[in-house]
């Protein structure tokens, strides 16, 4: 048996940090950028190697469910969802999306990993147990995660996000192009998710504030996405990125990139995920993209990805 298993990389469109508190986020999958699992069934115990980090292939061992090993972690989980004994068979990763970038490749890899473990078994999971699996895999990197990495990338479908309540999927009938720009600086999600945290403590007023205003652009962006008016959407976005800026989780590269992307001609652009480092976002109109794409590279960008979400593009 041979089989391969994927998961896609995630961009937040508007709401970070502030959804860890309760606010609303809308999540974009970015279906042409994955992380993938090849799984084949051998004799021996379980190995797993990946092509995606620099990390010694190694192998599972029974009950691994509280391992601080995100990989470990993950098969461990799986392995005990289906009350599997023992494990045999090798396990290959391999991924496109950036490490550290904001973009999920954690739970991304997470995502794929349990559905090639589950393949081995001769098993499939449910969307709502891979989900629960991932999740409990997130912790690990994040501390405490707001929940909408592990549901985007699950379920490959964009998600207006509130911690604690039914998933809403949203359609996307006019196709958003859009532009990530890479910093190539890690962005540390858990660090920065403290940082915020410990400023809510010391100014909790004024950091309530950015927080009701970031929540009250998810909710106008939900609508804009609903009648297809990219225009308020990304004024939306540029907005959420300037409050993201007062929250000090933006930097000089990031803001440099964002700026780069509205001057050429960008409807909107932000940071997207953790912060001060990572990536960026810039909802573009079709016939702009190659040229911010090209100023993107000229501004400092380690790496310029294009990608679509509700449909293909037009041709330029």
């Amino acid at each position: 048996m041979y089989s391969t298993s994927s998961a896609p990389a995630k961009v937040i469109l508007v709401g970070e940090h502030a959804v860890v508190h309760g606010h609303p986020a809308i999540a974009l999958p970015l279906s042409q950028l994955r992380a993938y699992v090849d799984a084949r069934e051998s004799v021996f115990r379980l190995s797993i190697s990946s092509s995606y980090a620099e990390r010694a292939p190694f192998c599972w061992r029974k009950d691994e469910s509280k391992s601080a090993d995100p990989l470990m972690r993950t098969v461990a989980l799986t392995a005990r969802h289906f009350a599997a004994e023992a494990l045999q068979g090798e396990l290959v990763i391999r991924s496109d999306i950036p490490i550290a970038g904001g973009m999920g490749s954690g739970a991304a890899v997470s995502a794929a990993l349990a559905k090639g473990v589950a393949a081995l078994l001769g098993q499939e999971l449910a969307k709502a147990d891979l989900n629960s699996i991932v999740y409990e895999v997130e912790k690990l990197y994040h501390g405490t995660p707001s929940g909408i990495d592990n549901t985007v990338v699950v379920y490959e479908r964009p998600i207006y996000y509130v911690k604690g309540q039914p998933i809403d999927f949203i359609e996307i009938s006019c196709p958003l192009a859009l532009v990530v720009g890479d910093t190539g600086v890690p962005s540390l999600t858990r660090a920065a998710v403290a940082a915020v945290r410990a400023r809510l403590a010391r100014e909790p007023r004024q950091t309530q504030q950015l927080f009701d205003r970031i929540g009250a652009i998810a909710e106008g962006a939900k609508a804009a996405i609903k009648v297809g008016d990219h225009g308020l959407l990304g004024m939306l976005m540029t907005q959420n990125h300037r409050l993201l800026q007062a929250l000090d989780v933006s930097s000089s590269l990031l803001d440099r990139l964002v700026e780069t992307a509205l001057r050429g001609g960008a409807y909107g652009a932000k940071l997207s995920g953790g912060g001060r480092g990572g990536v960026m976002i810039a909802l573009a109109p079709p016939d702009a993209v190659v040229a911010i794409e090209q100023a993107l590279w000229r501004a400092g960008a380690k790496r310029v990805i294009v990608s679509s979400v509700g449909g293909e593009m037009a041709p330029s």
